[in-house]
């Protein structure tokens, strides 16, 4: 009963219109003076102790770097890199493209930050160079997607905060199905270019491609900065998050000079305003989670489910329905904070990998971020090309049918997820 008045009254209040993260704090408040017998001091407590994690500071960092990369000349030099070694394939400035989104996914965790930087920069060549408008930005609108698969996450440290679970394997976990799904989508890219035998670009010579990966070579070693960092031990996560920050600060006004001291401010204010929001539903999804468990909500329902003899195919099919109708109309931080405590307690029971199910919630809302009513990455594109919602989400088709594709292997394939960090001694 608790389940059905707790979700009824967030929905209800969704569907008014009113910001999730309002939402939440409002059903909290509610069912706490009306419905609980909470002590109002045990509250308070609990907002302090569930946002004083250490991972949650990496949230910001992050935000920061991949803003001073996405200003700071990054993107660009990224696609000229990409394009001089796959531009001579078919669908060359496409599949340089996805190129671009996974590498750039690697130093700025964000999806969003991922779409600007590269398709505000590769969708207008791409048109020039006389692809169809749709099909670019079904390129880059999937592609941008990346950026919460390929560590490092913002995503993936939301899940860690959620469910007290190592953000380092996680992000190990996330390399060989973020490079698995690029591969995808390069290769649907590749296929439609040769049907419809869109451009081809010259074939670059050595020396162009040494001089592009020498160009690019500051904004790929924040790779090698974050993720060697991280596994040699030399840092923590959330240390790695603050060197990033730096390091990126230093490439964009030092190194690359793409961005003067006078621009930092900007991006500082435009970084805090961004934390601010996460953080504050971050601050909500904490009460949330913490009623949910005072009522013993998940814990009766993996009891039901288990009652049921439901195992883990079918639970994971349902949770894939779940989180897929989910991002129908909600984004990404607020999924992984409101449904992570409900169904990692079911998932645990059923004996399913804590990092391998948060892959999996990972690609799911990869594909809810590419279709609409509210897929981030749609609004961002839309931006950058001028076009509608409704013609973009024909646009994306073939690459998330790709996407849907990929998410069933993951979900009934764990080796995918948990084979690297298992090979790392992290699992």
């Amino acid at each position: 009963m608790s389940a059905l008045i707790i979700f009824g009254l967030l929905m209800m209040l969704m569907l008014t219109g009113m910001p999730i993260s309002i939402a939440l704090g409002l059903t909290v408040l509610t069912f706490l003076f009306t419905m609980t017998s909470v002590p109002i001091e045990a509250v308070a407590l609990k907002l302090f102790t569930g946002i004083e994690k250490f991972e949650i500071m990496a949230i910001p960092f992050f935000i920061l770097a991949g803003n001073f990369l996405t200003h700071g000349g990054v993107a660009k030099r990224m696609i000229f890199f990409a394009s001089s070694m796959v531009g001579h394939w078919y669908g060359g400035l496409g599949l340089a493209g996805v190129l671009a989104c996974a590498l750039f996914a690697a130093v700025s965790g964000s999806s969003p930050a991922t779409v600007v930087a590269i398709g505000s920069i590769l969708l207008p060549a791409m048109v020039k160079a006389g692809f169809p408008k749709q099909f670019g930005a079904g390129v880059i609108t999937t592609s941008g997607a990346l950026g919460i698969l390929i560590p490092p996450s913002i995503v993936m440290v939301m899940y860690a905060v959620a469910t007290n679970t190592s953000v380092g394997a996680l992000f190990m976990a996330g390399v060989v199905p973020g490079f698995l799904l690029a591969m995808f989508l390069g290769l649907t890219t590749w296929y439609r270019a040769r049907k419809n035998n869109y451009p081809r670009q010259p074939k670059a010579t050595v020396a162009v491609r040494i001089k592009a990966f020498r160009d690019s070579m500051w904004g790929l070693l924040l790779i090698v900065v974050v993720m060697g960092g991280i596994y040699s031990g030399i840092f923590t996560p959330t240390e790695a998050a603050a060197m990033s920050a730096v390091y990126a600060f230093v490439v964009a006004v030092f190194v690359y000079k793409d961005m003067g001291l006078k621009d930092v401010p900007k991006v500082l204010l435009n970084s805090a305003s961004m934390s601010a929001m996460l953080l504050y539903i971050i601050t909500n999804a904490v009460m949330f989670s913490f009623i949910m468990t005072n009522e013993q909500i998940p814990q009766t329902l993996a009891e039901w489910m288990l009652a049921q003899g439901l195992g883990p195919i079918i639970f994971l099919l349902a949770v894939n329905v779940l989180l897929l109708m989910a991002g129908n109309f909600m984004e990404p931080s607020s999924i992984t904070l409101i449904f992570a405590p409900i169904l990692f307690p079911m998932a645990i029971k059923l004996g399913i990998d804590p990092i391998h199910f948060g892959i999996l919630m990972v690609v799911n809302m990869e594909v809810g971020m590419c279709h609409p009513p509210v897929g981030l990455n749609l609004y961002v594109a839309s931006g950058i090309t001028k076009m509608g919602i409704t013609e973009l989400t024909i646009a994306v088709w073939p690459w998330l049918l790709t996407m849907l594709g990929f998410l069933a292997l993951v979900t009934y394939v764990p080796a995918l997820s948990l084979w690297l960090p298992r090979m790392m001694g992290m699992l």
